[in-house]
């Protein structure tokens, strides 16, 4: 009982100190926030609507925080690091615009996704739109090799991307193959973001690469926290349309746990390929009873732990517990699952 209560005092703290990680950077987060939505006036005028829009939706922004808090954790916040986070948002805002298109989910950030509103026709040149923009802002810092991995960043974004529709309704598709999928779909920005905000302030080789596996497997264990609450998730909490990955046949990991456990998988795959969204709940009532959905979650929190190990080399000071709060609170978020 005594320990109980002790974990619970901590995760109350993780959460508290999380805030206040994001308190920390605020008013570089403001900056970031204003220069995202003042990139619409950057377009042609029959454009400014539709990126506005998307742009000024808001969101948790934990790219920009990644990069900001990985910047004072190894040195000062600069102009140049606020430009990082800036255009790795809008890569992954890109991201989400083409994300809601092949999932055909009506509902983005409490508000209607880009194609409800318009159509896919529109949203998905839109897309392309924020992912050029983006990439052009890249080009503004002197050093070439910043530009040159955000642009690699993008392209493993959308390479994952295409990985994943390729394999949906896959029925062989390994632990593997979608560690894979998700390290580049999801971790890329996230390793970028890390990698980048030391490289800017000049960090030793060690760090910048201690910082660089935080970002991936915090990417890593984030994807798997999205995939469960995709599952088993409520869609008034989240704030967006949940269930999709079961009726776009995009196998996640507490599927494929149960695809390999042996167990009801005849039952399972009548379900998984029929698309069958009336029948999502037994399947995440079945994947309970079997197990994996905490198995997955416990798969998640060893990555956790693994990148907490990363923050071991780097000087302690304010940024780097920030950086510390940031994967204790998607803990702290998975229990809730």
């Amino acid at each position: 009982m005594t320990n109980h209560i002790q974990n619970a005092n901590e995760t109350e703290s993780q959460v508290i100190s999380f805030a206040e990680a994001f308190e920390l950077i605020n008013p570089h987060l403001y900056t970031v926030e204003e220069r995202i939505r003042a990139q619409a006036k950057s377009f042609d005028p029959a454009v400014e609507g539709y990126v506005s829009y998307v742009c000024g939706a808001g969101g948790k922004r934990l790219r920009p925080a990644l990069a900001l808090l990985s910047a004072g954790a190894t040195g000062k916040i600069t102009a140049s690091h606020v430009d990082l986070a800036v255009i790795l948002e809008l890569i992954h805002i890109a991201t989400l615009v083409h994300d809601d298109i092949m999932d055909g989910a009506e509902l983005r950030r409490d508000q209607a996704s880009a194609n409800a509103k318009w159509g896919n026709a529109i949203t998905v040149l839109l897309g392309d739109c924020l992912f050029a923009h983006a990439l052009r802002l890249s080009t503004n810092f002197s050093n070439s090799d910043i530009c040159r991995r955000i642009a690699d960043a993008a392209s493993e974004v959308c390479s994952g991307e295409i990985i994943q529709t390729q394999r949906r309704h896959d029925l062989k598709l390994s632990t593997a193959d979608y560690y894979r999928i998700i390290e580049m779909k999801t971790a890329a920005l996230f390793t970028a973001a890390c990698e980048l905000g030391a490289f800017i302030s000049e960090a030793s080789p060690t760090v910048i690469g201690s910082l660089k596996t935080y970002g991936t497997k915090l990417g890593v264990a984030y994807q798997i926290y999205d995939d469960i609450l995709d599952l088993a998730g409520n869609e008034d909490e989240s704030g967006k349309t949940l269930g999709t990955d079961l009726q776009k046949g995009k196998f996640t990991l507490p599927v494929l746990l149960m695809l390999q456990s042996g167990k009801d998988v005849g039952e399972l795959r009548e379900i998984l390929l029929n698309e069958d969204s009336e029948r999502a709940e037994a399947l995440t009532q079945m994947l309970r009873e079997a197990g994996t959905i905490d198995a997955a979650k416990k798969i998640a929190e060893r990555l956790i732990g693994e990148c907490l190990e990363q923050l071991n080399g780097i000087q302690d000071n304010r940024y780097a517990r920030g950086l510390r709060s940031i994967p204790e609170h998607l803990r702290h978020l998975l229990s809730k699952l």
